[in-house]
């Protein structure tokens, strides 16, 4: 195992013991890459693992720094490059396989590196960060050097690729966005240019993107002036005009997904709808391929969301959700999809090995999967991922061979120490939590959510099985925790309760009891030493509500499994008495806590300061809480909240936390003596760790990064290892007896004692079908279905309230005795109650008897009303709120109210204008302007003065400026009076003053249009009359006096009520309101009667006729004084609608003033608007030159730039090929001493050059890659200098001199023939690099120029814009008023000009209309003959063609009849006379047979029901025997399982193999026969075909003449 370090963090002694890395285990949750065509690797954690196909041997290399962020490969250099994820990060280069640094890049990013990629063809690295810099850098990995880097804040990338044929090109893609980046490059200097790809629509197709800076298809408006972009109507003036579009012009684009590069530097796009993309890099034009559908593909094996994709000869492999993997075959523009592969799952990621010959298939959950092509193509599994991250970690006993681990899904893994390979998993499909394996014997306990405990057993590692359950409790299982001799286990539950369990495999993991401790433990701790017969216990629980921490303290004896009985309660809870339970408190937080081995201090980790500390336990016993001081403090050195621990031996304390330091201290002095950063504070640090029995081996899980790192020592010896090792022997020896006898119980233990309770005590589920009745009480037990499981603890409050019940038996008759006698009683009394009155009857809840019960209801439902009250409140008062809202802003903030008059007998209604009153700024503002005007005309006032004055006399001077004066005021007052025409509006006719007001062609500038719209926001005051004032006055007054009077004493109005009945005189009415009493002697008999009585009758009745008469002439006065005022009132509202309906004309008069101003204000601000949009575009364009002209700067200086690199460049060139030809030229020179014919010859051979061969690529592996051999890569060029010079030794072999040639004179040819192939190799890479500097230059030539056109183009496009503001300026929008009639208008068709109109005087324009007239009446007379004329012939013509159609219809008649088809049926209704007889016999007689088929059916029906029922108990008795024979083969599967252990246990495995081996020999040989058969078959098939066409062809042609 190698290991790249950074620094060493390892402060401490660096010649002690130290802890190193041997294996980790980890699977990718980032992609996987291929570091050659044999090794992949992918990070983990704060490693980076590798793995080799072929073997399977995982190598690590460490980053020191933290987490390792993203990784990528290079294969060429055989190089990984990863970065970390602190502040600042940091790239690091490491070669592969020897893991050594190559390099370390810093560039400025400040958070994190988001993707990495190597170029194909050269030493180049491309990396891309986050926030906040989202920067883009191509480095020089070699040197360390950035050579280019461009930001793009906010855009976030989730891919980044090479081009595999051009590292110039870069494709960088997002979920909504897809970017071409080209490297361009001139000399030394690198540059980077991005081009976005124009994405289609989500349908597929292309949206016709117009110009939003320069648009082109603006309508042209003549009369509301020049229509502008919809970036100027917004008011934008800076970058985001350039790209500003609304948001009904935003349409959703396609979302790409993954991209592949081709060979034809094409890019294929797969997009998240389902689309594949073709994109040329060069153009960026985007091609839709079309899909060509099968009809034989099955249904459901279509792509719907593609994820990964890899590029193949002749198309690309797709993959998705699905698990499918697809081959897509595309020609031209089209693809067929063919299926290629199926996996297990959700496939991630895909990409070939270098060579092509394999596929690595990545599926979500993190395993990787090798497809290797050829003949006989391979689907392989190289690493297969655990079902989530690491929960649980374990030694499998003592802990030198094995480990476990347990993920949350509930699947057990067992690793093997020596490599880290997996020995086997086991899944139990149930949410798990917890792990823990039992130091006396070879199995281990699993603790899941529901609450059950799942005992495995590890005799075999690699084929574990579960072979028991218990059921505590359903709390889940928070803490596993066996103590160290492996006799109790005990169970933390998430509710406070600690179950002790029988750790032995014999007693079947009885339950023993349970302890009730705090909520929320934290931390469990056990110390059972191998000299005592106690195991003591430590639990920590935390003190929210006080800031503190309790440990809870107590003793379990060896003998408990003998006496847990006696030591426990009916419920199964220990006495605290007899456990010896001690509480004690800390006045901080604790975390983590642990038991000395000593039982004399506890060991603790604080929560909020990084200090471990150390508490001295008391000596005495006490009795209730005793708080604990700290004896000893140390800082702890972590980052956050961390975990403490014991070795098994007790000697060492170890430490985590979130900081993912590993911490190895003396128990005594708590110094760190060992210490190893195995994961980091990004991955929120250690979750957990464990230390084999002997102190050899450690394991370290992490919390979030699902790393599990093993480490082991260095440099272990000494007091460090004797003390272990002794103790390690010596609990070995003395759990040897009983882990034999535990695991030989193990052995014959039966998996259907899952099935089984949790102890033995209670082996069978205890079942009772009690009946309920309605007088149980809530003591009873309640029925159990028998097919839920009971936990344990609640089978023991079962059976403690069967004993109870038991006990207490008759004591419970007698209540209820006594209750059913009450409840009689109680009935009685309601039905009693029900009998009597209402006012006496009682209510229905006066006879409840549970008072509690009844107070709870009606708390309840006080509670509910309370509630329900509130809701209602809430609402009325937001609805309180809303109407003070809409009463405030309509009524209270105007200053004049709404009011409406309505007429009596006319549908009118008169409304006023309600008005809200002026705020302190419209006031301000308007003094304002009003000061303004007044200013203006005083200077217009003064201007005239100074024109029209003129020299005179001073004696008549002041004559003469009086006059003036009066002249101007006059003028002043005509001008003031302005012309309708000019105003716009009737507001002069209608009183309004409008003297401050302009005419509509004075306003010109946009100060005038401001202040023309406040005036005109002005409304007249109201005029009051002075009469009107009077009265007001008058009636203001009078009400005071009432007021007054109102308040004063009542003294008269009492005098008057007490002396005169409340009136002063009495009225006429009142007289004939009083009635006439009648005589006494009137309730008498007439006969009885005296003289007196009758004549004082007579007076009565005399005085009631007299009264009749007088009531009678009053009602007809009423009746006419009723009939007046009813007239006079008539007249009054009449009158008063008259009044009303010219005050309603009137009203419309001012509602059309009010139009007409409200329009003269929409026009003016219409013009102000669109002034602020000329000024907003013309800023906007002013920008744009400024931020172009920038550029132009820029390119300019670039330019400049590289014409003088080109120019230094090219003078290195020529000097080079000047040196070249000297070279050339003196070589005869050089060689003049020799013969001319050995110069000759030299020279010939001076001009030879070796011939170098490319290396030939093996067929197979050329079919198979598609890119081939990719140009410009600099490794490429150095080998191919490197082989020149290699075939220049052959050359200069001494085998090629020439005879008779001087030795000394052919080492100095040599040498001048190398120095001039060097020399040509330097010529030919200053040509290429000079032939880069002309393209670059070209390219920022051509950029210039079109900046250059750019710029004209903005000067035009302002210059137009100008022009178009002041024509705006100069045609003034004005409001005219025209009557109608007023002007004619050619055709009907509306004027949008009138440069040639004149105003003449309308009645020569009624004259002209009188004689067009008159002519036009003669002309439609004419007419008018002319069309009763072609009317008669049309309506002759019509009458002769209706003729004709008649005829037809006749004569097609004539033919239906000769041609009429009787049929027997119509001629039997013709001839029988009783048809309808007839009809109702056949009736009859079919009414008989449907009621025989219904009975036949019915018959039928009960046969098959009888049918049905037979065949109902042959299946019960079916059932039957079915459940004996599995009742039978259970038993046999038990026999059978003791055979096969005493088998095992005999020896028979030889036979097993011999025999499995000659069956493995036998399908062999079948297999090579099957294939010798199929390649028999297909050759005769073959030959078939052959014979066919053999015959075929002998066949005579029968050609068609």
């Amino acid at each position: 195992m190698a290991h790249g370090r950074e620094r060493e963090e390892n402060a401490y002694a660096s010649v002690g013991p130290s802890l190193s890395v041997r294996w980790v285990q980890g699977f990718p949750k980032q992609n996987v890459h291929f570091v050659n065509d044999s090794t992949i690797c992918y990070p983990c954690g704060n490693f980076v693992i590798f793995i080799n196909i072929e073997t399977k041997k995982k190598t690590v290399l460490q980053c020191m720094n933290g987490v390792v962020g993203v990784v990528a490969t290079n294969v060429p250099h055989e190089v990984v490059a990863f970065s970390d994820r602190r502040l600042k990060p940091l790239i690091y280069i490491y070669n592969f396989p020897g893991l050594t640094r190559r390099t370390k890049l810093k560039g400025s990013v400040l958070l994190d590196y988001t993707l990495l990629s190597f170029s194909y063809c050269g030493t180049y690295l491309a990396s891309y960060s986050s926030l906040p810099e989202f920067e883009l850098a191509l480095w020089k990995w070699e040197s360390s050097v950035i050579l280019c880097k461009k930001s793009q804040p906010g855009v976030d990338v989730s891919c980044m690729t090479f081009n595999p044929m051009n590292w110039r090109q870069l494709c960088l893609s997002s979920p909504s966005a897809l970017t071409v980046w080209t490297v361009e490059k001139s000399n030394q200097e690198h540059y980077l240019k991005a081009k976005s790809v124009k994405l289609p629509m989500e349908d597929g197709s292309f949206y016709n993107e117009t110009d939003v800076i320069f648009p082109t298809s603006l309508p042209k408006d003549l009369i509301y002036g020049p229509v502008l972009p919809l970036s100027a109507i917004a008011g934008l003036v800076g970058e985001e005009a350039e790209t500003f579009r609304p948001k009904d012009d935003l349409y959703p684009l396609l979302h790409p997904t993954m991209h592949c590069w081709t060979p034809t530097n094409d890019l294929y796009i797969g997009c998240e709808e389902g689309h594949l993309l073709m994109v040329n890099a060069e153009t960026l034009k985007v091609t839709i391929l079309n899909k060509i559908e099968d009809t034989t593909s099955r249904e459901g094996c279509h792509l719907i969301n593609p994820v990964t994709m890899a590029y193949q000869k002749g198309g690309v492999l797709i993959s998705g959700i699905d698990g499918f993997v697809y081959s897509f075959i595309i020609k031209d523009l089209h693809y067929k999809i063919e299926d290629f592969l199926q996996v297990e799952e959700p496939v991630e990621h895909m990409m070939f090995s270098p060579s092509y010959q394999m596929l690595l298939i990545q599926t979500e959950k993190g395993s990787i999967y090798i497809y290797t092509f050829g003949e006989e193509p391979t689907f392989n599994r190289v690493l297969e991922a655990c079902d989530g991250k690491f929960q649980a970690i374990d030694f499998i006993s003592p802990g030198n061979e094995y480990c476990m681990t347990l993920t949350h899904s509930g699947e057990v893994c067992v690793w093997c120490l020596e490599d880290g390979t997996c020995a086997s998993r086991i899944c139990l499909n149930t949410p798990a939590t917890v792990l823990a394996s039992s130091p006396s014997s070879f199995s281990a306990a699993v603790g899941t959510q529901e609450g059950s405990i799942h005992f495995l057993d590890v005799r075999d590692p690699e084929t574990p099985r579960a072979v028991y359950k218990v059921f505590p409790s359903e709390w889940s299982v928070q803490h596993l925790l066996y103590d160290q001799r492996g006799i109790y286990l005990l169970v933390g539950t998430s509710e406070g309760c600690i179950f002790i369990i029988n750790a032995n495999p014999s007693s079947l993991f009885q339950i023993l009891g349970f302890v009730e401790v705090g909520k929320d433990i934290l931390q469990i701790s056990t110390v059972s030493l191998l000299e005592k017969d106690i195991v003591e216990v430590m639990v920590l629980s935390p003190l929210p509500e006080t800031g503190r921490s309790r440990l809870e303290i107590f003793t379990l004896p060896t003998t408990l499994p003998q006496v847990s009985t006696s030591f426990a309660d009916e419920r199964g809870r220990l006495r605290d008495e007899l456990i010896a339970k001690f509480l004690y408190e800390i006045e901080h937080t604790l975390s983590s806590a642990v038991l000395d081995y000593q039982s004399h201090q506890v060991y603790g980790f604080c929560n909020q300061v990084p200090y471990i500390c150390s508490y001295r336990l008391p000596e005495k016993e006490h009795s209730g809480i005793c708080i604990l001081k700290p004896y000893q403090k140390v800082q702890s050195k972590h980052y956050g909240p961390g975990m403490l621990s014991l070795s098994p031996h007790g000697l060492w304390l170890t430490t985590i936390a979130k900081g993912g330091i590993l911490c190895i201290r003396d128990v005594h002095t708590l110094e760190t003596f060992a210490q190893s950063r195995s994961h980091s504070h990004q991955g929120h640090g250690i979750q957990s760790v464990r230390i084999s029995m002997d102190g050899k081996n450690i394991l370290v899980n992490g919390r979030n990064d699902g790393t599990l790192v093993y480490l082991r020592w260095r440099r272990f010896g000494g007091n460090l290892a004797s003390e272990i090792l002794e103790y390690c022997q010596k609990l070995l020896i003395s759990l040897s007896n009983t882990m034999d006898e535990e695991n030989d119980y193990l052995s014959i233990l039966k998996r259907e004692s899952l099935n089984l309770g949790s102890t033995s005590e209670h082996t069978v589920e205890f079942q009772y079908n009690t009946k309920l009745s309605i007088d149980s009480s809530q003591e009873e037990l309640t029925q159990v279905d028998n097919s839920k499981e009971i936990p344990w603890l609640q089978q023991k409050s079962q059976e403690a309230i069967r004993k109870e019940v038991k006990l207490f038996s008759k004591k419970r008759k007698e209540i209820k005795t006594g209750i059913k006698a009450l409840a009689k009683t109680v009935l009685t009394m309601m039905e009693e109650n029900e009998a009597i009155d209402n006012i006496a009857k009682l209510e229905q809840k006066e006879f409840s008897l549970d008072l509690e019960e009844l107070e709870r209801l009606h708390n309840e439902n006080e509670e509910e009303v309370a509630k329900i009250r509130k809701d209602a409140e809430m609402h009325n008062l937001a609805k309180a709120y809303l109407a003070e809202l809409i009463k405030e802003e309509c009524w209270n903030a105007m200053a004049v109210k709404g009011r409406a008059l309505k007429c009596f007998h006319m549908p009118y209604v008169v409304e006023n204008f309600p008005m809200k009153e002026r705020t302190d700024e419209e006031l301000k503002e308007l003094k304002r302007v009003l000061q303004q005007k007044k200013i203006e005309a005083e200077c217009l006032k003064l201007r005239k003065e100074i024109v029209e004055v003129q020299s005179a006399i001073t004696l008549v001077k002041k004559h003469r400026e009086e006059e003036d004066e009066e002249e101007e005021e006059d003028v002043a007052v005509k001008t003031n009076n302005l012309p309708n025409y000019l105003l716009g509006s009737l507001s002069t006719d209608f009183g309004v003053h409008a003297s401050l007001l302009s005419g509509q062609l004075e306003l010109h500038s946009r100060e005038e249009k401001i202040n023309q719209i406040i005036l005109l926001k002005i409304t007249a005051h109201r005029f009051v009359n002075p009469w009107q004032k009077n009265k007001t006055q008058f009636t203001v007054t009078s009400k005071m006096e009432e007021w007054l009077l109102t308040r004063g004493p009542d003294t008269r109005h009492r005098a008057l009520m007490d002396m005169m009945g409340g009136v002063l005189e009495v009225k006429k009415e009142d007289i004939l309101r009083m009635v006439i009493p009648q005589p006494a002697f009137m309730a008498k008999p007439d006969a009885v009667w005296s003289e007196e009585e009758r004549k004082q009758f007579k007076e009565y009745e005399k005085k009631v006729k007299e009264l009749n008469e007088e009531r009678e002439k009053y009602r007809k006065s009423l009746e006419a004084e009723m009939k007046k005022l009813q007239n006079s009132i008539q007249e009054s509202t009449q009158n008063f609608d008259e009044h009303l309906k010219r005050l309603f004309e009137r009203r419309v008069k001012a509602e059309m003033v009010v139009n007409q101003e409200e329009l003269k204000i929409n026009n003016l601000i219409f013009s102000l608007l669109l002034d602020e949009e000329i000024s907003s575009r013309e800023a906007f364009l002013n920008n744009y030159l400024i931020k172009k002209q920038a550029e132009k700067k820029q390119t300019s200086e670039a330019i400049q730039k590289a014409k003088e690199d080109l120019d230094t460049y090219r003078e290195h060139y020529d000097n080079l090929l000047a040196e070249d030809k000297v070279l050339d030229r003196s070589f005869k020179k050089e060689f003049s001493e020799i013969p001319s014919h050995q110069v000759d010859i030299l020279y010939k051979l001076f001009k030879r050059r070796p011939r170098i061969q490319k290396q030939k690529i093996q067929s197979d592996t050329a079919s198979i890659v598609p890119f081939g051999e990719r140009p410009e890569s600099g490794k490429l060029n150095k080998d191919a200098f490197a082989q020149l010079m290699k075939a220049m030794d052959d050359l200069d072999n001494i085998s090629n001199m020439p005879e008779g040639l001087d030795p000394l004179v052919w080492d100095h040819f040599c040498q001048t023939r190398r120095a001039k192939v060097e020399n040509e190799q330097k010529v030919k890479q200053k040509a290429a690099g000079l032939m880069e500097m002309v393209a670059f230059l070209r390219r920022r030539t051509e950029e210039d120029e079109k900046l250059q056109q750019e710029i004209e183009k903005v000067f035009h496009e302002r210059t137009v814009l100008q022009e178009e503001k002041v024509r705006f300026q100069l045609n003034l929008t004005i409001q005219i008023l025209l009557k109608q009639g007023q002007v004619e208008l050619e055709n009907f068709q509306l004027l949008l000009e009138y440069p040639d109109a004149i105003l003449i005087n309308k009645s020569i324009i009624e004259d002209l209309n009188c004689v067009i007239r008159a002519q036009g009446q003669k002309k439609v007379a004419s007419m008018m003959e002319s069309k009763d004329v072609h009317k008669g012939i049309f309506q002759i013509e019509w009458e002769h063609k209706k003729m004709e159609m008649e005829m037809e219809d006749l004569n097609q008649k004539a033919w239906d009849i000769q041609m009429l088809f009787f049929s027997r049926d119509r001629q039997k209704y013709l001839n029988e006379p009783n048809y309808e007889t007839l009809i109702a016999i056949q009736i009859g007689i079919m009414e008989q047979t449907i009621a025989v088929l219904d009975k036949t059916h019915k018959k039928n029906v009960e046969n098959c029901k009888k049918l049905l029922k037979k065949l109902g108990r042959y299946s019960n008795q079916k059932d039957i025997a079915n459940y004996t024979l599995s009742c039978n083969l259970r038993e046999e599967l038990v026999a059978v399982s003791e055979r096969k252990d005493i088998c095992n246990a005999i020896g028979s495995q030889l036979t097993c193999e011999k025999i499995a081996k000659e069956q493995y020999e036998n399908m062999m040989h079948q297999q090579k026969l099957t294939n010798i058969s199929k390649q028999q078959a297909e050759q005769i098939s073959i030959l078939q075909a052959e014979v066919e066409r053999l015959r075929m062809k002998t066949f005579p042609a029968l050609v068609q003449m």
